[in-house]
């Protein structure tokens, strides 16, 4: 499975930002789709994550101001981010992956810079 991130950029505090990532090739073999973010000294981090049934799981960060989306049928996933601070400049990483009793990132996307800053 191979995954395209985009999206990122310089964002005001208080703004919003919408990520995509495109999923392709063997996507028959994961049943969900997930973000994490790393910040430059701190570890990396789950942000949301998606199941293609629809369930979804936040990280404490990403609650209540961010949410994960699904297009099934173009095998994208999406994260609208909304009251953006500078807490939330980081690395943003696409993964997928499968989600049963726990959920397991299997492959990994490249990496889009989230800025947030006046």
């Amino acid at each position: 499975v191979q995954l395209q991130a985009s999206g990122g950029g310089l964002v005001q505090p208080g703004g919003s930002l919408r990520l995509s990532c495109a999923a392709s090739g063997s996507t028959f073999s994961i049943n969900a789709m997930s973000w994490y973010r790393q910040a430059q000294g701190k570890q990396r981090e789950l942000v949301a994550v998606m199941a293609r049934r629809g369930s979804t799981n936040y990280g404490d960060s990403a609650k209540g101001r961010f949410t994960i989306s699904r297009d099934n049928a173009k095998n994208t996933a999406y994260l609208h981010m909304n009251s953006l601070s500078p807490d939330d400049t980081a690395v943003y990483y696409c993964s997928a992956g499968w989600w049963g009793v726990e959920y397991e990132s299997w492959y990994w996307g490249q990496g889009t810079q989230v800025t947030v800053s006046s």
